[in-house]
């Protein structure tokens, strides 16, 4: 599995992130997704520049002309509900793409271990196609596993692209032992920080992703 850490490379990339970490300006919800639907925009940029390509000849008003395209088949899946700005984004630049849609959530089991709760997903077959798992927190890596396992119950994709806005080297590391070394699985993130603390929280992180988008759940 190859790792790419966006936030090494100086960018627009890290305005976004300055700007999500900062409790004032998390204040404006709007704001706040806006700046992850924006990371969104960006990953996909760089995500296209690993894509297959080949010529389509279109026609101008004057004579025509050969532009390389995007051949990969795309399918872009995000958990719900705090994944959806960052899909957005994504969307936004491959807006041919098909979708799928899951949920999951994290419980302490009666072994007093966390573990990942999935009840529902939507997706087509992404057999032989190019697959994007968004999904703005990567704390353990424990849920983007288990939505990686389920998709590929509709088929086996050609590559597989996980992205998030901010990953821990304990999920980096968790995901690396659950998927193997693999060449056809690829981990964005727009940062990696150095602490997963006891209640499974990245910090300095920026708190809640679901909750700054959306308003605080009971």
């Amino acid at each position: 599995m190859k790792v790419i850490n966006l936030s090494e490379q100086n960018s627009v990339l890290n305005n976004f992130l300055r700007e999500i970490r900062d409790v004032e300006i998390q204040k404006d919800s709007l704001r706040f997704r806006r700046n992850i639907e924006r990371i969104g925009e960006f990953m996909a940029m760089e995500v296209s520049k690993s894509l297959s390509y080949e010529p389509t000849e279109v026609q101008t008003p004057l004579a025509p002309a050969t532009v390389n395209t995007i051949s990969d088949q795309l399918v872009l899946a995000t958990i719900l509900r705090a994944g959806l700005p960052l899909y957005q984004g994504f969307l936004n630049i491959f807006d041919h793409a098909e979708n799928a849609f899951l949920s999951a959530y994290r419980r302490v089991n009666e072994k007093g271990e966390l573990e990942i709760v999935a009840e529902y997903m939507a997706a087509p077959s992404i057999e032989g196609k190019t697959l994007v798992i968004a999904d703005p927190m990567l704390a353990t890596g424990m849920s983007m596993e288990s939505s990686y396992i389920a998709l590929c119950k509709h088929g086996q994709p050609r590559h597989t692209h996980l992205c998030c806005t901010i990953g821990t080297p304990q999920a980096v590391e968790y995901l690396r032992k659950a998927l193997g070394d693999r060449e056809d699985v690829t981990l964005w993130c727009a940062a990696i920080d150095p602490v997963l603390n006891e209640k499974k929280y990245i910090v300095p992180g920026l708190g809640d992703a679901g909750d700054l988008c959306f308003g605080e759940k009971l």
